[in-house]
């Protein structure tokens, strides 16, 4: 996904019934948490907001940059992260995979729920004491700009796990049966118990354990519907603790390692920005300019749909705030002009997928991030392969349309097309302004989006004026807990990462894949396969951050182009995330249209095809993703 949309909601039922002393105490703890950790958060995401800006404006317009800047950024920012996901375990956003639990009656859910929110508990209380022990090793450690210990940016972690081992405690306290608490924690102890006692044995299987731990293990917490940053985390522990001696010390470094980059904080800047131009009115003026000017084509609302996700998802970077900007602007007329609901949706969803390369993508940034490849580069590739794939989407609209007739949709005139023009103009230039900001040096990846958040505010609220206040808070709220969900999976198997380096898998893996058959091609092949499976499975970000670092050199060694490799590894696991029945933002696509799955499945084949054909082009025609580098 990019890794922006949640894979569930589901709480543990039996919420309903009422609530014993300690359910109550849950409650008020469950309380508590929340207007702390909201609070905090929220006047974080504005902190780093203004803090970014001023760093731009200080260097650029001043020519005298905050020397401390990127270091309180970098403080706030893991603080943000962690307090972020405290807020998305207690709201259940955490990225989660609900397609098998969601059929199960609800007793079995209950139990299964149950023995999810135990896993994360366990999961919780192993990286506790070493997460204080981190502190307290950092301590000593002196920033060299603001002159203050380490500790106080790294107890953010302790912080984090405490709050999020207190909420599911809560949760289990106001929610859990009695019964179904002792039997899954029963079971999870006699796993970690005969873990313990095989030792030996486990040690003796060799690489078989990989198989165990980080592949049989995690697919069945995943299927499941634990977290995905628990699945990773506690396989990645079990893993170290039964077959080597390495300290959970380690693994809380790479955590900190892996949430801490600075590129990383474009993440909830973002994911603002894109619920902010939703809110400001500016996607809908995108969306009535696109209509107005070839809504009067057979299917041209259909192509509208294609244009308007483009330009949106070149502005917010988040695939959800991109579709639920889009549908409730586009569908109501749509349905009115005799549209399928379930068509509706198989477009959208795959869209979503066409749109993955589009800057200012968040696994584009993630990727930049975690293979050192230039955001720079991959914002300029990024462009051509979704158009690729929007020009694929557009033969099959073209093909299920051309027969139609739609003698009551009247072409706008051009006085209604001018005037819708120059009301969207201000929001069309946004990812102009945007680009213009990185390549000219004016702003950095990182600090662009605060750019982009002060022109939104500035244009909406001058220009647009539909702004409501009042949303405001929960806007902040929810980019906290969006980007919290999104870099703990990211510290999570940034440690499974190095686990599986540790073991040799790395090695034996870039043996493996450097003697695919048939070369260069034959390579970009077999990624592309993995990773529309990848996707299916893992979402995006997390399949990027675990594979990204072992897959890149070997496509270095092929002389395969970083920024090649980085659109087909994308374009390929945005088709496996909105691929049924396992692609969890195809779902997404239904739950934001408000349609059943079902009927939605058996459209959506013809544009994923035309999509794995897109595919096929980027893997054939390396020119697609670097045509325009050379331009930068």
């Amino acid at each position: 996904m990019s890794t922006d949309i949640s894979m569930g909601n589901l709480p543990l039922t039996g919420a309903s019934k009422p609530l014993g002393p300690v359910g109550k105490a849950g409650h008020v703890l469950d309380l508590c948490i929340r207007w702390s950790t909201e609070l905090s958060a929220a006047a974080l995401v504005v902190g780093e907001v203004v803090l970014l800006f001023a760093n731009v404006f200080y260097r650029y317009a001043l020519h005298d940059p905050l020397i401390w800047g990127d270091e309180l950024a970098t403080l706030l920012f893991i603080w943000l992260a962690m307090l972020g996901a405290v807020i998305a375990l207690r709201r259940n956003e955490h990225m989660r995979l609900t397609t098998f639990i969601a059929h199960l009656p609800p007793s079995r859910r209950a139990f299964v729920d149950t023995f999810g929110s135990v896993i994360v508990i366990a999961f919780m209380l192993s990286l506790l004491s070493p997460a204080w022990e981190y502190v307290s090793e950092e301590w000593a450690i002196t920033s060299a700009a603001l002159e203050i210990s380490n500790g106080f940016r790294v107890a953010a972690l302790a912080i984090g796990l405490t709050l999020m081992l207190a909420i599911s405690v809560a949760r289990l306290m106001e929610q859990a049966r009695a019964l179904h608490f002792f039997v899954s924690a029963g079971i999870a102890a006699g796993v970690a118990l005969a873990l313990l006692t095989l030792k030996a044995e486990m040690v003796a299987l060799g690489n078989w354990n990989l198989v165990i731990f980080f592949v049989a293990a995690v697919i069945f917490m995943i299927v499941i519907g634990v977290p995905i940053m628990a699945a990773f985390g506690l396989s990645t522990v079990a893993y170290l603790c039964t077959v080597t001696s390495t300290p959970m010390l380690v693994v809380m470094g790479r955590i900190d390692e892996g949430m801490s980059s600075l590129i990383l904080l474009a993440i909830p800047l973002f994911v603002f920005l894109g619920a902010l131009i939703e809110a400001m009115g500016m996607a809908q003026a995108m969306i009535r300019f696109l209509a107005s000017l070839i809504g009067h084509f057979k299917g041209g609302l259909s192509y509208v749909l294609i244009g308007a996700i483009y330009l949106v998802s070149g502005i917010s970077g988040s695939k959800a705030a991109d579709m639920a900007a889009v549908a409730p602007a586009l569908f109501p007329e749509m349905k009115a002009r005799g549209e399928d609901e379930n068509e509706l949706v198989a477009m959208l969803s795959a869209s979503g997928a066409m749109s993955e390369t589009i800057p200012p993508s968040l696994v584009l940034i993630t990727i930049g991030s975690v293979t050192g490849v230039s955001i720079s580069a991959l914002f300029t590739g990024g462009f051509m392969p979704a158009v690729v794939g929007a020009i694929a989407m557009i033969v099959v609209i073209w093909l299920k349309n051309r027969k139609r007739d739609l003698k009551e949709v009247e072409r706008s005139r051009p006085r209604e097309v001018g005037k819708a023009f120059l009301i969207a103009l201000p929001a069309l230039a946004l990812p102009f302004v945007i680009r213009a900001a990185v390549v000219e040096g004016i702003a950095t990846a990182t600090e662009v989006a605060s750019v982009g958040v002060a022109y939104t505010f500035v244009v909406g609220l001058t220009f647009y004026r539909s702004f409501e206040w009042r949303r405001l808070y929960p806007i902040i709220v929810s980019t906290a807990s969006l980007s919290g969900a999104i870099l703990i999976i990211i510290g999570c198997a940034t440690a499974m990462a190095w686990a599986l380096t540790q073991s040799g898998f790395s090695r034996q893996l870039t043996d493996l894949m450097s003697n695919a058959p048939g070369g260069a091609t034959g390579f970009l092949l077999i990624s592309a396969v993995a990773f529309v499976v990848l996707g299916s499975f893992l979402e995006g970000i997390p399949a990027i951050v675990l594979f990204g670092p072992l897959l890149f050199p070997v496509a270095r060694t092929l002389g395969i182009n970083e920024v090649q490799y980085a659109m087909v590894a994308i374009f390929a696991m945005g088709l496996g995330l909105f691929a049924p029945p396992f692609g969890v933002g195809f779902y997404a696509a239904c739950a934001i249209a408000k349609v059943d799955p079902d009927g939605a499945m058996k459209r959506v084949w013809p544009y994923l095809g035309a999509l794995a054909v897109a595919l096929l082009v980027l893997v054939a025609v390396p020119w697609v993703s670097t045509g325009f580098l050379s331009a930068t």
